[in-house]
């Protein structure tokens, strides 16, 4: 089996060092075509396993940038050329879900680690938030609140619903 990577998302949004005032680092693995800009791992699993799926959305109805889309199976994804990081959405949304530091727009390129290369895995894993990003070798286990984001990354986040509400 391989080796994955493990991100507790709780552990990012209620670190134990609360010392630290900076926005988290953040890690990306490669760049997709449809990606609407680069996206960081945490953003993505937000949008997959936090995000409840409103049926009506009120984040994308207040967007003034139209930078937030729905696909076919209900996920939000943001469009990074487009948001104008006024945090509107962050503001409407019933659940917390939206994170406002996604939203900061100029960002010290040492807060972004390729997740690709072994070195800068390594240093998101140490600068990340303590237990928050683990290397393990296990698969996905839904009864252990651990989902697969890809094929190198797995999520523990407790899921609201799966369905849209």
């Amino acid at each position: 089996m391989a080796q994955k990577i493990l991100i507790d998302l709780e552990k990012f949004r209620k670190p134990e060092d609360k010392s630290c005032d900076e926005s988290p680092p953040e890690g990306f693995v490669g760049f997709s075509v449809n990606s609407n800009g680069l996206k960081s791992i945490r953003e993505l699993a937000v949008f997959r396993f936090s995000c409840r799926k409103c049926t009506d959305a009120p984040c994308i109805a207040v967007c003034p940038a139209e930078a937030l889309e729905k696909d076919e199976k209900g996920f939000i994804s943001r469009s990074t050329n487009l948001c104008i990081s006024c945090k509107s959405c962050v503001v409407i949304c019933p659940f917390g879900t939206m994170m406002s530091d996604f939203f900061t727009y100029h960002r010290d390129k040492e807060n972004y680690y390729d997740l690709s290369d072994e070195k800068e895995l390594d240093l998101w894993i140490r600068t990340s938030p303590e237990g928050a990003v683990t290397r393990v070798d296990m698969e996905e286990d839904p009864e252990q609140h651990i989902y697969q984001l890809n094929d190198q990354i797995l999520v523990r986040e407790r899921m609201w619903n799966t369905e849209p509400l």
